[in-house]
């Protein structure tokens, strides 16, 4: 997605401020092997640049440059997960007497030690960051003139510059003390933030500095909110877990999939609870939406159940029966997956309304298909007529980049749909898998 977010500095530019700061920020990809910038500073010209960025072997540069690395990080850890969240805490120091000190890096928590390239910057070197030098979240400075390069594929949230000061990477964060997972703190104590720091990407999209200061940010690119965050993580549709012989697009924080065969499954799937998304058939008709056992192959139809929208067909485990008139573009299909009872079902509802074994007529999910294996299920999304768009909801509120018409309502509080959440189900998310 080609959005990221970009400020000037025109005036209040300290010298400390340039050599002592704190960033911290979470950040979930959304592809891998490709260059992804995070944070970026400098002339656009190339001769001086500050960045922190994904490269495209997946692994983590931290560097000032200035025609050489005056100070670099480059981790040899690589960071593949598309499902989860990291926290990105980064320190400099260049005041500090202690060379190695001057550059720190940490991952949820943890000091990252390893590198594959290190380089300590020069005592009291400024950088461009809060510097009078175009700064970008989310896209690269270097060499360009402000158009934004390497955006970040992904999502992005609670990001915090304190300028002037470190902030202990524990105010950010902490263990869980029954997961052992570190988590968001999204109360940090921060005395002053400086005179150029912010807090942007607090609970949305907001680009309006949320610190006491005014130093707020412009989007280049539609920044859309997710209520995909730190601290409840939705499904998506996971580009690991496709079927490789065919071709598959995926865009929109991996919501939208454009496929031209067996497609690909959601990262997050449950055994026990009621789990409700919706998926819209933006372009044709030719989607088959469903569910799998996601202990099967994607390109096998063990454990399928799968809709055909264009012919209006229900294929169970390859099996094909009739289901209804047929769909047509623009029509959002409901999916509604009930894995409490020793007869599991899967049930789905066209436009604000469930199959009764009929037609499309009910308020509520009644006439469910029966799951034949008593496993684990993931959403799946495939193409069974031609190169269709699917563009999936799984509770942050978007069928690609347009909201939502109209909320349905949903008590279990977690995400946002065209229609109402059956009576409970939840959204295919951490919080609606862990309650």
């Amino acid at each position: 997605m080609a959005t990221y977010l970009t400020r000037t500095i025109s005036s209040g530019v300290t010298t400390i401020e340039t050599q002592k700061f704190t960033i911290s920020f979470w950040v979930k990809r959304c592809a891998t092997g490709v260059q992804h910038a995070l944070v970026s500073a400098g002339n656009g010209g190339g001769s001086e640049e500050f960045t922190i960025r994904f490269t495209d072997t997946d692994t983590l540069d931290c560097f000032h440059y200035t025609g050489s690395f005056v100070g670099r990080l480059v981790t040899n850890r690589l960071f593949r997960d598309t499902n989860a969240w990291y926290h990105i805490y980064f320190v400099y120091d260049s005041t500090n007497s202690t060379a190695g000190d001057r550059m720190k890096l940490y991952i949820n928590g943890v000091r990252e030690t390893s590198f594959s390239a290190s380089t300590n910057p020069t005592q009291n070197d400024e950088l461009p960051w809060n510097n009078d030098q175009r700064q970008q979240i989310g896209s690269n400075s270097w060499g360009n003139s402000g158009n934004g390069s390497s955006t970040l594929n992904g999502y992005m949230s609670y990001f915090y510059n304190v300028a002037g000061s470190i902030i202990d990477v524990g105010q950010f964060g902490s263990t869980d003390s029954t997961t052992g997972e570190w988590k968001i703190n999204t109360s940090p104590t921060i005395a002053s933030y400086g005179g150029q720091g912010f807090l942007v990407l607090k609970d949305g999209n907001t680009i309006t500095d949320q610190s006491p200061n005014s130093n707020n940010w412009s989007s280049g690119g539609t920044l859309t909110k997710s209520e995909d965050c730190p601290s409840n993580v939705f499904a998506t549709l996971n580009f690991l877990d496709e079927d490789q012989a065919t071709s598959n697009t995926f865009s929109n924080g991996n919501n939208t999939l454009v496929s031209g065969g067996n497609g690909a499954r959601s990262t997050l799937a449950a055994n026990s609870g009621k789990y409700y998304a919706e998926v819209k058939l933006t372009s044709g008709n030719g989607q088959m939406n469903g569910i799998q056992d996601m202990s099967k192959k994607i390109n096998a139809n063990t454990g399928t159940v799968l809709l055909l929208a264009s012919g209006a067909t229900l294929y169970v485990a390859g099996s094909s029966s009739s289901y209804g008139s047929a769909w047509s573009a623009g029509d959002i299909m409901q999916i509604a997956m009930d894995l409490t009872s020793s007869t599991k079902k899967v049930y789905f509802g066209k436009d604000g309304q469930w199959w009764n074994g009929s037609a499309f007529g009910s308020a509520n999910p009644d006439n469910g298909t029966t799951l034949s294996d008593d496993t684990f299920y993931g959403f799946r999304s495939d193409s069974g007529v031609g190169t269709p768009t699917a563009d999936w909801n799984f509770g942050n509120g978007y069928f690609g980049t347009t909201a939502i018409s109209s909320e349905g309502t949903n008590a279990s509080g977690h995400g946002k749909f065209e229609y109402n959440v059956p009576t409970g189900y939840t959204a295919l998310c951490t919080k609606g898998l862990n309650e």
